[in-house]
């Protein structure tokens, strides 16, 4: 058997599996880009406007809400040690959080970090799989592995939004227990960070990040095709 007519089947399934992979990489980076587009100050004052949003039973204002958790995303995204939230005092001298409360958001803050280092991998990933599919002619099958991920993106995040939708409580812990270590993010009602982002507030996060993702894949998949029809 002549080796040419062997090595095509096997580059064609070595391609295949490399669309898989851009389909993979591109769910990841559809949803991460969806949690980036969330964290910008302007989303707070958005989320606090929510008809029925909850008060906060202790006395925290929406002013105060909105001052207190735009320090807390400050937190979250620059260089600062924990100390730039353990020094923080409320009027009267007490402190804003509690041990537990700046433990958890060290906690937070290194999965986030680290969540970002995926994100922006998996971008140079697909950038770089991409020049390399355009010199190497398998376009098709990277496009392919585009559109493949945007679909994905979309049943992924309906089943998701669907769960949060109909057990929020069993996603939430099991989504904590999952990052963090178990016991470590439960706080009291009176606590910080339940007054500046009780339950509703992580509800209405997945549906965003859900509906976002889905947005971005259908987007993937439209633009895929496009360029596939006009070729």
């Amino acid at each position: 058997m002549n080796q040419t007519n062997i090595a095509k089947p096997a580059a064609s399934f070595f391609y295949r599996v490399l669309a898989w992979v851009v389909a993979i990489i591109t769910l990841v980076a559809l949803v991460l880009t969806a949690v980036r587009m969330l964290l910008v100050p302007t989303f707070l004052p958005f989320e606090y406007s929510m008809p029925g949003f909850p008060p906060d039973p202790y006395g925290f204002t929406k002013a105060d809400r909105l001052y207190w958790s735009g320090i807390a995303l400050d937190y979250l995204l620059n260089n600062e040690g924990i100390d730039f939230l353990g020094n923080l005092r409320f009027e009267d001298g007490t402190v804003v959080y509690n041990e537990r409360e700046l433990q958890h958001m060290v906690d937070v803050k290194i999965a986030l970090q680290n969540a970002l280092k995926v994100w922006m991998g998996s971008l140079a990933l697909l950038v770089g799989l991409g020049v390399w599919a355009w010199r190497s002619r398998w376009s098709d099958e990277f496009r392919r592995g585009l559109r493949l991920g945007g679909w994905l993106s979309v049943f992924f995040v309906a089943g998701v939004i669907l769960v949060v939708l109909l057990s929020f409580g069993v996603f939430f812990v099991g989504f904590h227990n999952i990052f963090f270590p178990p016991g470590t993010w439960m706080f009291y009602w009176s606590d910080t960070l339940i007054r500046l982002f009780p339950e509703r507030f992580w509800r209405d996060i997945f549906i965003y990040i859900g509906i976002i993702t889905a947005g971005l894949g259908m987007l993937v998949v439209f633009l895929t095709r496009f360029r596939e029809n006009s070729a």
